[in-house]
């Protein structure tokens, strides 16, 4: 199994921007079988060096994973993260 963690950090972090975000993520749910879990968590840590936005999502294979990050939906939704001028890390292991 593939876990696939990303961490946004939005320059409006409002909590409508965060919302949105999280709606957008969420609304791939059940539209893409290769995506095994998907969850979405807004921060609610006040410190400096947090992070707004979790994503947290696993894969069976690092092919599905690759699969994933190129697909239509996946992008459309990388389209509207970045269009918010959103920062994020990533880590994917597998496990």
């Amino acid at each position: 199994m593939v876990k696939h963690i990303v961490f946004f950090k939005l320059p409006d972090n409002s909590e409508a921007n965060k919302q949105a975000v999280k709606d957008r993520i969420m609304s791939m749910q059940g539209k893409l079988a290769f995506v095994k879990h998907l969850e979405v968590g807004i921060n609610f840590s006040p410190e400096e060096r947090a992070f707004d936005i979790a994503l947290i999502s696993d894969f069976e294979t690092k092919e599905d994973l690759q699969t994933y990050a190129t697909h239509p939906i996946h992008l459309e939704v990388i389209h509207f993260i970045k269009s918010l001028d959103a920062v994020s890390k990533v880590v994917d292991y597998e496990y």
